[in-house]
């Protein structure tokens, strides 16, 4: 029994290293030889950067759609590179399978440099040139690291730079994602509509200056919610124009070296047709190798939008205050308990998450602006920051608008009593009496109706100076807010 025992634990400390040692292989750059996890599907560069880079925690996999864009870009310079003969059909079938593998959603686990690095985004580059060459070497019988069959800068890097490839990545992945935030938007402007129709009717005070100004109706404070929003979705839109202008073909800084004849224009068209939008060669590849119009003005767009956003989510959370002793005309609903010390408190969470992710995304346009003013000569070294920025400011107004509209907006109720309150108490309705009674008698009125502390309806009875029918016209929402019906029933 002892021996048995001995020999149990002989096996136990000696199986326990041999089955967690990391088997390695070998590969080398210009800084010499390293050592690779044997199944990783990186390489030496990438290996390096994760060493000189462990500073935010936020990998380029992080926005998956990124990595996609990666792969849409390598995939065209491929195609393109065999279209000018410069590429050997057999490899450009390699890329291919290793291309539609990161479509396909597999092997995003090794795209695992930071965001946060110096080099203009040269790692990231390298780090999909590495995984891409690995991945198809695999998919066609070969040995990871076996680069004689495919190699990541001759084959995954012909005809580029990472000054060209990283930046058209970076405006393939914003292109698609745009369309995916205006979809949720389109959503989002739906849901404020369908609460303008069912609050059409409802009448209230507007104010100015958070002072009591004309009557509305709720439904029209939606649908101007609504149609806000559809102005900034038009933007987006339009603001994708300045991403299609691509300088693939570029290389280093715009003059094309090392690129055969015809490969730019090549390129373009191969990306076009992979992802659907109307992607075209830069027609100057030297300044379009360090000007970030492009980021500019589709951040811009962003913050727009994420100013838009905030003011309406600050309306609804003045619009909800109370419940007591607030304006409290509408209900947001009651998502979680409001505080750690006052019982029944329920917060307009939202809303105010909202305001969180606006206020980040404002932050992120300033990022971008520094970025794309101290690039020098011919590159612009900070577009992993602005790269960063728009990725993450699309990411979080996707997310958060598509809370805001179930979380919130479609469970908005109407305080009805309190409107009706506000309106027979209130001195704004006396605009509606100037084609009546006069300007200067209406101020006369609102006058003593502030001296006095009554209503204006109240001192219109108490003076007879309208029937109550006439009170009744008075307060039709269609003669006292202008109100359209037939203008929301377009929409």
């Amino acid at each position: 029994m002892k021996k048995l025992l001995t020999l149990f634990t002989l096996i136990c400390f000696v199986a326990v290293p041999i089955a967690t040692a990391q088997q390695m292989r070998t590969e080398k750059d210009l800084l010499g030889e390293k050592q690779i996890p044997a199944d990783a599907y990186y390489g030496v560069q990438t290996a390096r950067a994760l060493e000189n880079f462990p500073l935010s925690g936020v990998l380029i996999n992080h926005y998956p759609g990124f990595v996609e864009a990666w792969a849409m870009v390598k995939l065209a310079a491929a195609r393109a590179n065999t279209d000018v003969g410069a590429m050997k059909p057999e490899r450009l079938a390699a890329i291919e399978k290793a291309c539609a593998a990161i479509l396909d959603g597999r092997y995003h686990d090794q795209f695992l440099v930071d965001w946060y690095q110096g080099g203009a985004g040269t790692s990231t580059n390298m780090n999909a040139n590495e995984v891409l060459a690995n991945i198809g070497l695999e998919l066609t019988g070969h040995k990871k690291g076996e680069y004689q069959f495919l190699e990541p800068h001759d084959d995954l890097n012909m005809s580029q730079s990472t000054n060209d490839s990283y930046p058209t990545a970076l405006k393939v992945s914003f292109l698609l994602r745009n369309d995916k935030l205006i979809s949720e938007l389109q959503k989002l402007v739906a849901s404020f509509r369908l609460k303008g129709d069912a609050f059409l009717e409802i009448v209230k005070m507007g104010r100015t200056e958070m002072q009591d100004a004309v009557p509305m109706t709720v439904g029209q404070e939606f649908h101007a919610f609504a149609a806000s929003l559809e102005d900034e979705i038009k933007l987006l839109r339009d603001s994708e124009k300045y991403l299609y202008a691509v300088n693939m073909g570029a290389t280093a800084i715009g003059t094309g070296i090392n690129v055969p004849k015809g490969y730019a224009e090549k390129c373009a068209m191969h990306l076009a047709k992979i992802t659907g939008k109307p992607i075209v060669p830069a027609t100057d590849m030297l300044s379009a190798t360090w000007d970030q119009q492009g980021f500019v003005v589709y951040s811009g767009a962003l913050k727009s939008l994420a100013i838009k956003l905030s003011k309406i989510s600050s309306d609804l959370i003045l619009l909800t205050s109370g419940p007591r002793a607030g304006l409290a005309e509408i209900n947001l609903p009651a998502l979680q308990p409001g505080s750690s010390i006052m019982p029944g408190k329920v917060n307009p969470v939202i809303p105010e998450v909202m305001n969180i992710v606006a206020f980040r995304v404002m932050g992120n346009d300033y990022s971008v602006t520094l970025a794309a003013h101290s690039g020098q000569l011919q590159l612009n070294a900070y577009e992993p920051l602005a790269g960063l920025a728009v990725l993450e400011s699309q990411a979080l107004l996707f997310n958060t608008s598509r809370v805001f509209r179930a979380n919130c907006v479609d469970g908005i109720t109407v305080n009805e009593r309190v409107l009706e309150r506000y309106l027979e108490t209130t001195v704004g309705i006396v605009t509606a009496l100037n084609p009546i009674v006069g300007y200067e008698r209406a101020t006369e009125l609102a006058g003593e109706a502030y001296k006095s502390g009554k209503g204006i309806l109240e001192i219109i009875r108490e003076k007879k100076i309208l029937t109550e029918d006439q009170i009744k016209q008075l307060l039709d929402p269609v003669k006292l807010t202008g109100l359209d019906k037939s203008k929301y029933q377009k929409k």
